[in-house]
């Protein structure tokens, strides 16, 4: 097997509960050893059993990490923390700033044990301003981020992404800066430092212009539902077979390949819509004209002769579509992979593709506490009679 970018860093996953614990994944995929911190007996929310048994979602996001148990409410188990953390390249850990101050994994304190590790705080408002010791979820966060009031249609109360959207975000950009930190430590010299990440921040940070626009405009971005009123035609529509279907030809030679494909090539320099301004302002009988047009055929059918002319359109893809479809497979955007309980599981597969050193699925999610011996013994030299105390005490 080729060698990974991220081999030989080592991270000490402390979190639960998406963005933190999907960052230490990210990291794992291009080789780095991850050791995720479970709480004894029941397991990381994400498990999805109040039991500690495994579901396919931890299968995904637990690949390619190693657990052990530990119980933080114990002075024991913050003993065994304050052990570990100076063997890690990398601390995550997303607990809100008071309980991290209580248990003494709060910046100054990890700082005093790893000066050279890269210390990872994704907290719901930051370590920083007046909402610093508030709790969040994604639903929280795309609330306060501004992300859910622009999201639905302009008659309809706002909705949120179907997906932990921001949850995601917040774990990529939690990535980028574990790999930016150590750079700057292992090639410019430097030493460890703090990444103090938000939760609602990557969700701000994908708004677009939209504080700009505010700041000199005055203009306060609504819901627009699936049109934008700047660019025309740009919008989802039904098709024969009940389906919806994306499109988007809103520039304007874009707008000259619609309007022959629809067999109509002189709409496209007609005054009201040969240029982007003027379709802008006559949208509504341009739409009810590709409304007509697409309900003739099906979404496949479609889409294929709408690409086939060079403009970009897809269906909506439920996640049926997704598993059976070619491009997933062929491009390797999902995997299957080989799990010792569900068998053969498909999952999304390490992005992005590099070249020379692209991301693995080594393991999928491990069993609760599977490597408490491999972790205590092999790098605390706790031997078998201490580990046997610490699990009878409950603090393992």
């Amino acid at each position: 097997m080729a060698t990974l970018p991220l081999e030989g860093i080592r991270v000490l996953d402390l979190s639960t509960v998406l963005a933190a614990p999907v960052t230490a994944t990210f990291l794992g995929d291009f080789g780095a050893e991850v050791v995720k911190v479970e709480e004894p007996g029941r397991g990381d929310f994400t498990r999805g059993t109040p039991t500690g048994a495994r579901s396919p979602y931890w299968a995904q996001e637990a690949r390619n990490k190693k657990s052990v148990t530990l119980d933080l409410r114990t002075e024991r188990g913050r003993s065994l923390v304050r052990d570990l953390v100076p063997h890690f390249d990398v601390v995550i850990t997303n607990y809100r700033p008071p309980t991290l101050a209580k248990w003494g994994l709060d910046p100054d304190s990890l700082r005093a044990l790893a000066p050279d590790a890269i210390l990872v705080y994704v907290t719901g408002y930051g370590l920083t301003g007046p909402y610093r010791d508030r709790g969040s979820f994604d639903r929280i966060a795309s609330a306060f981020a501004g992300l859910t009031h622009v999201t639905g249609d302009p008659d309809r109360p706002p909705v949120r992404s179907g997906y932990s959207t921001i949850d995601y975000m917040a774990a990529y950009l939690g990535a980028f800066s574990v790999v930016t930190a150590l750079y700057h430590r292992d090639t410019a010299g430097g030493g460890g430092q703090v990444v103090d990440l938000a939760l609602y921040e990557a969700g701000f940070r994908a708004s677009e212009d939209a504080l700009a626009s505010y700041a000199t405009t005055g203009q306060v971005r609504e819901r627009l539902g699936n049109r934008n009123p700047k660019i025309v035609p740009a919008s989802d529509f039904t098709t024969s077979d009940g389906r919806r279907l994306s499109l988007h030809a809103g520039t304007d030679p874009l707008f000259r390949r619609l309007a022959a494909l629809m067999g109509t090539p002189e709409i496209a320099d007609a005054p009201e819509y040969a240029t982007r301004a003027a379709r802008a302002e006559n949208a509504d009988p341009l739409y009810a004209a590709i409304a007509d047009w697409v309900a003739a055929y099906t979404a496949d059918d479609l889409a294929e002769r709408l690409n086939e002319a060079g403009i970009p359109a897809s269906p909506l893809m439920n996640i049926a579509d997704i598993a059976a479809d070619p491009h997933y497979r062929e491009r390797g955007t999902l995997v299957t992979v080989q799990d010792p309980e569900f068998g053969e599981l498909p999952m999304a597969a390490p992005v992005p593709h590099l070249s020379e050193t692209p991301g693995s699925i080594r393991t999928t999610g491990p069993a609760l506490g599977e490597h408490n011996a491999e972790v205590y013994q092999g790098l605390l030299g706790i031997d078998a009679e201490q580990l046997a105390s610490l699990r009878g005490d409950g603090v393992i």
